[in-house]
């Protein structure tokens, strides 16, 4: 019976005609605004300029590898007796297909290593040590802009959910019609949300078409690898979207809830 009873007042909840207007207004009214054009704009080009270019640089590093490893092929079917064989080889590192996405330590490791009886397998020669100037500026790969601009963008997203009404003084005239402040909440959250994933799931999509253009050898544990970083980039922006939300609620005033935000955003992303 307590069951049935939860089950019926979740689906009054959720199913409540005023929740829907209420994301649909909110939905709008995010859609309508500058900073939505202004972060799909921005998300469209960095996660396609992202993708194109580990595109190309997995693609040279698979032409390399592939070389290389030939190269290494012939020498050992050329060799005639054992001394030679005993010379110093090296086996080379395979590129990762996912590092379109994540390059994570990819540019940090060496690219091949030396094969001999005297000496440990160590790989050397990263990128960084070739090019130190990539060291500065690092990789703006896909978890870079989701880690860092999209959760910036997050915040710029929720800062003046509440508070800006609160401002307004739209929020004292929509309270004053019986509406629950949890169906309210929930449907900032819901319609902001919303908002937030388009600028992030269309320009991934076009990524994925980029793939399938340029025919990048991906398996089906890669798809299911990709598919768990586009959940856990959902998970994380869920999260700063939910904690913008609060701080718009406690705060009176939205520049007050801009800088709490952004202080713990400097705290939790850049700390």
């Amino acid at each position: 019976k307590l069951l049935t009873f939860s089950t019926f007042h979740f689906s009054l909840f959720f199913f409540c005609p005023m929740v829907f207007l209420l994301i649909e207004k909110e939905l709008k009214n995010l859609l309508l605004s500058p900073k939505f054009v202004a972060t799909f704009a921005a998300c469209t080009v960095l996660i396609l300029v992202s993708v194109f270019a580990g595109i190309i640089e997995y693609r040279a590093g698979s032409a390399q590898y592939t070389a290389a490893t030939a190269l290494v092929s012939q020498e050992l079917t050329e060799s005639t007796s054992w001394p030679q064989l005993g010379e110093r080889q090296r086996i080379f590192r395979r590129p990762e297909v996912m590092q379109i996405f994540a390059s994570g330590i990819h540019y940090d490791i060496g690219r091949f290593s030396v094969i001999s009886s005297w000496q440990d397998v160590q790989l050397q020669q990263s990128s960084y040590s070739i090019e130190p100037i990539f060291a500065v500026f690092r990789a703006m790969d896909f978890v870079f802009i989701v880690q860092v601009v999209l959760s910036l963008l997050t915040i710029v997203f929720a800062y003046d959910l509440v508070s800006g009404e609160k401002e307004s003084g739209t929020l004292r005239l929509m309270l004053a019609n019986a509406v629950p402040r949890t169906q309210y909440i929930v449907a900032k959250l819901a319609g902001a949300w919303v908002g937030l994933m388009i600028p992030l799931i269309i320009p991934l999509l076009l990524g994925v078409l980029l793939l399938m253009l340029y025919a990048i050898p991906f398996t089906g544990d890669d798809w299911v690898r990709l598919a768990k970083l586009a959940g856990y980039s959902l998970v994380y922006l869920t999260g700063f979207l939910s904690l913008g939300v609060l701080f718009s609620t406690l705060t009176h005033r939205s520049a007050m809830s801009f800088l709490s935000l952004l202080v713990f955003w400097i705290a939790m992303v850049l700390v």
